[in-house]
């Protein structure tokens, strides 16, 4: 009950059912639909709602695209990372191969000077391969693959495609041992292209040879390329050795001090051609003059005085 000339509280108040409030906007909600599906009177509104809901939109979905945008670029950095590690290592292969192919070309190239030189050489020649240097850091001596199986022997001259590298001083069943001229325990004798002036060419070491024993006044001038001269038996004449390079005439001394430079490839080289032993030389005639054959019957009559 209520008191008289009181109204109540609004709390207190109450209006429709619920369920006479579910009816109501279920009905306004079907002729919502019916009118919009029928008339599109609603079209409007909707546009209204997506213009205003748009930046909100945008702002709730900046945080989700920023996120998926940051992902993308890890994703391509790695990605081009992993490229870049890929195109390296193929340049570093590339560029073995090129090296490689071209020091095969420069290779074959001694090679075909090699064999074109043996051709025109008049004794046979075997071509070999430089393995590694002696151990002796005092000597200058290097291990070819080739030895008595393939029919070297000792005392065979070695060369390249430019001149002379040494002498085979030791034979093994596989491989061989080869004094290069620059050693100081090997002599040659050369002469003078320009002159034919004869001498002997000694190694000094360092890469270097000396031309020893002779006179400071002698014929010889920075420049000159020597030549073997064949006298040994050993080395076929004609073949270039080396070339002058420094001379010291002094005139306190006997002799003068020739230094020459080695023109073939003594410590380069890969690739030799070792030549075959020359054909033997007449033997020397004895030191003990030789009495000529006389007539039969005669006598050589001593006089007396």
């Amino acid at each position: 009950m209520s008191v008289v000339g009181h109204a109540p509280p609004p709390f207190f108040k109450r209006g429709p059912a619920p369920l006479v409030r579910l009816a109501f906007f279920v009905s306004l909600s079907l002729v919502l639909l019916i009118a919009d599906l029928r008339f599109h009177t609603l079209e409007w509104a909707r546009l209204a709602v997506a213009t205003a809901a748009w930046p909100l939109q945008r702002a709730t979905g900046m945080p989700i695209d920023a996120a998926g945008d940051f992902g993308a670029y890890l994703s391509r950095q790695a990605t081009l990372l992993k490229e870049n590690e890929d195109l390296r290592r193929r340049q570093l292969g590339t560029a073995n191969l090129l090296l490689r192919q071209d020091h095969l070309e420069q290779e074959n190239k001694r090679l075909r000077t090699l064999l074109d030189m043996r051709e025109r050489q008049p004794v046979e020649g075997r071509i070999a391969e430089i393995l590694y240097a002696a151990r002796d850091p005092f000597s200058r001596r290097v291990i070819i693959d080739k030895g008595s199986q393939q029919g070297i022997a000792a005392g065979q001259a070695v060369v390249d495609d430019i001149g002379v590298i040494g002498q085979v001083a030791r034979v093994f069943p596989l491989t061989s041992e080869v004094l290069l001229l620059t050693d100081k325990e090997q002599a040659i004798p050369v002469a003078v292209q320009r002159n034919g002036l004869r001498a002997v060419l000694a190694g000094a070491g360092a890469g270097m040879m000396e031309l020893r024993f002779l006179a400071a006044n002698a014929e010889v001038q920075v420049g000159d390329v020597l030549v073997t001269s064949g006298l040994d038996g050993v080395y076929l004449p004609g073949l270039p050795v080396a070339k002058v390079v420094k001379m010291d005439r002094d005139s306190s001394h006997s002799f003068a001090r020739i230094t020459c430079e080695p023109l073939a490839g003594v410590e380069r080289h890969g690739l030799v051609l070792v030549l075959g032993s020359r054909t033997a030389l007449p033997p020397q005639p004895d030191d003990a003059p030789a009495t000529p054959d006389l007539p039969k019957g005669k006598r050589v009559k001593k006089k007396v005085r």
